[in-house]
């Protein structure tokens, strides 16, 4: 069939499953928009404000739904725009499509200062994402788009991008858009190598005081059903990463939040690490006097500087399954070697201890049901929910991982409410991360996505402030803010405002709120807070005998 590229380009992304896109049109974009006005019955469009807010939203579909998340912007800053997302997407494993424009074909790379051009704008994608491609002709875009998703879905989830200038959108050929199945990506999974699983059941086996360290891999991979029965077969306690939440319920009788690890890694002779970089942060790994398995899709997680007696590169539901199949011969052990409630009720009690951000997860657990979704920014109450927010259900607590993106909760939460606009969806932020995408509440309005968005408002960057009071005399400087009334500010895009001053009040606030299902903003103004280890090292000081 004759069409133009665009007509093939939104006509791939249909075959191949997709069916919203985030997106800002421009002049280099024009075709592709007539293309997605086609297929506007198949594909929904939700257009933000800011194009740093396409790839957010992309993410937060992604990770909330398991499903390919798509964005498209202009080239040159549009791209760039559009980075911090992908950035995050590729440290926390999102499959993430970017459809990227160009300048014209004939003058890529000749730096003649055509409109949005940017030098090797191809290698910034690459540097981004697990692959790039750029279109040439009409004809190629079809294979292009599936190659995308291929790769995209092969191994480890992470962020694609292809490039298509405009001539190639605008040319007219005869071509054939490909079948496609979105939902077999089980054939692009990791398998285990069958020597290696065979030494990996045999240690565990003999282990007499195992432990398992689960991370967002097993929740990729949809592999917690796998990760349970693993886990009861050997009746081995599992700590679950603070990015990893999720991979276990934390009503699971087995399953110890993050503050566990230490405990228990130091006691454990055999460690399963899946799914998980298992460091600790600064470049150091994760401590353990025990024998390390480390199971991981990714080969650059298995390597130094972590020292393991087994690296396994696999898929974590393949590897967790193989796993299990292994041990079916093994007695099951009546009962875990490790007092597995008295260690979870010690590291419960050290994260509901630390004040006031404790009291605000326990207002934002109470009022969010199990399969609420909660995304977590970076502010004092979301460093705290990694440990002290219980979570119950795969995909339900989001976090930007170890890229740490500032201002990037508000606009990915807003994609993961399009994505599943029937599910309760909170967004927690700080004033100063809110401050960076408070224009995409005209997004909400205009699209009516129900999100509930909790500012907590302390009027700075309040860690760095923190820091700067306490290791640098004091000396402030580009920390403090001035904000606007967010109520007021909320009001003006027509959407609901609250404000509130305390856990209980939240609590009331985001159930009145999530029971409307519409945008609504709640203010929460509070005063400075003590880091979390801060809190813990005073803690540990009232502890020790006189």
């Amino acid at each position: 069939m004759e069409m133009t590229g665009g007509e093939a380009l939104s006509g791939q992304l249909v075959r191949e499953g997709v069916t919203m896109l985030f997106g800002l049109p421009g002049i280099q974009l024009d075709h592709a928009f007539a293309g997605l006005y086609q297929d506007r019955d198949r594909i929904a469009f939700r257009g933000p404000r800011h194009e740093q807010a396409t790839t957010y939203m992309a993410d937060g579909y992604a990770r909330a739904r398991g499903e390919a998340g798509v964005a498209l912007v202009v080239p040159g800053p549009g791209v760039l725009n559009a980075g911090a997302g992908l950035a995050t997407a590729y440290a926390c494993s999102a499959p993430v499509l970017l459809i990227a424009g160009q300048i014209p074909s004939a003058h890529i790379g000749q730096g003649l200062g055509l409109l949005h051009e940017i030098p090797d704008q191809t290698a910034i994608l690459h540097s981004l994402t697990k692959w790039s491609g750029r279109a040439r002709r009409p004809e190629e875009i079809p294979a292009l788009v599936h190659e995308a998703f291929r790769q995209m879905w092969r191994g480890r989830p992470r962020p694609v991008a292809l490039e298509v200038p405009p001539d190639v959108l605008a040319a007219r050929a005869p071509i054939e858009l490909l079948r496609a199945d979105p939902h077999d990506h089980d054939a692009l999974r990791t398998p285990p190598d069958e020597a290696l699983m065979a030494q990996a059941a045999a240690l565990l086996a003999k282990a007499a005081r195992p432990v398992i360290y689960a991370g967002y891999g097993v929740v990729t991979s949809s592999a917690s059903d796998a990760l349970s029965r693993l886990a009861e077969r050997l009746q081995a306690p599992v700590v679950v990463s603070g990015n990893g939440k999720g991979a276990l319920s934390d009503r699971h009788p087995l399953a110890l939040n993050a503050m566990a690890a230490g405990e228990l890694l130091a006691a454990a002779d055999v460690v399963l690490a899946v799914g998980t970089r298992f460091m600790a942060g600064q470049a150091r790994p994760l401590e353990t006097s025990g024998q390390l398995i480390l199971m991981n899709a990714d080969p650059a997680d298995l390597g130094a500087p972590r020292a393991p007696a087994l690296a396994i590169e696999a898929d974590a539901r393949l590897g967790l399954e193989a796993l299990a199949a292994g041990l079916e011969g093994m007695p099951r052990r009546p009962r875990p070697w490790a007092d597995v409630s008295g260690i979870r009720e010690r590291a419960w009690a050290d994260a509901m201890a630390v004040e006031p951000q404790a009291a605000f997860c326990r207002a934002l657990r109470s009022a969010i049901p199990d399969d609420g979704i909660l995304v977590s920014e970076m502010t004092q109450v979301g460093y705290v929910a990694r440990s002290a927010y219980p979570v119950y259900e795969p995909r339900t607590f989001i976090h930007p991982g170890y890229q740490g993106t500032l201002g990037y909760g508000f606009p990915t939460a807003l994609g993961v409410k399009a994505g599943l606009p029937d599910r309760a969806v909170v967004s927690i932020t700080g004033d100063g991360g809110f401050g960076w995408g408070l224009a995409e509440l005209a997004t909400a309005k205009r699209y009516g996505i129900g999100l509930v968005t909790v500012v907590f408002d302390d009027k700075a960057f309040g860690n760095v402030k923190r820091i700067q009071k306490e290791e640098f005399s004091g000396h402030l400087i580009g920390t403090e803010l001035v904000n606007p009334d967010f109520v007021h500010l909320a009001e003006a895009f027509g959407v609901r405002g609250l404000r509130v001053g305390s856990p209980e009040g939240l609590e009331g606030a985001l159930r009145e709120a999530l029971a409307d299902n519409a945008p609504c903003v709640i203010e929460v103004p509070v005063g400075e807070m003590d880091s979390m280890r801060t809190q813990l090292a005073r803690q540990a000081l009232v502890r020790q005998p006189a």
